[in-house]
């Protein structure tokens, strides 16, 4: 799943090509690409897809947004670090054929007697 987060704008910084921010989703911080909303300023939310922030929204909607991601359970997995993501996949169950090529038959596994 890949969803578009609301947070808060810590810091803008530039590195001389791209405005770049420091952004607060509900505790964890991840620095973002700001050049699309050129508007924003420090306190301000905004609403981020993988890594570049995409609109500015109101406060009130954004923790909002961040209550109902948290009450499904999404908000945790979308922003996991690297580290986590590995993490969760090398103990998640494998499919023998993660390509999709196999048929119907060839993806259900045969009990062992």
């Amino acid at each position: 799943m890949c969803l578009a987060i609301p947070g808060r704008g810590e810091e803008i910084t530039s590195d001389g090509v791209i405005k770049i921010g420091r952004v607060n989703f509900g505790g964890v911080v991840k620095r973002v690409c700001l050049d699309y909303v050129p508007e924003i300023a420090v306190g301000d939310y905004a609403i981020v897809h993988v890594g570049f922030a995409i609109s500015v929204i109101d406060e009130k909607t954004a923790q909002e947004t961040l209550e109902t991601f948290r009450a499904m359970g999404v908000l945790e997995e979308e922003l996991a670090t690297e580290e986590v993501v590995f993490a969760r996949a090398a103990v998640a169950p494998q499919s023998p054929c993660p390509d999709g090529s196999c048929s119907p038959a060839e993806k259900k596994e045969e009990p062992v007697s």
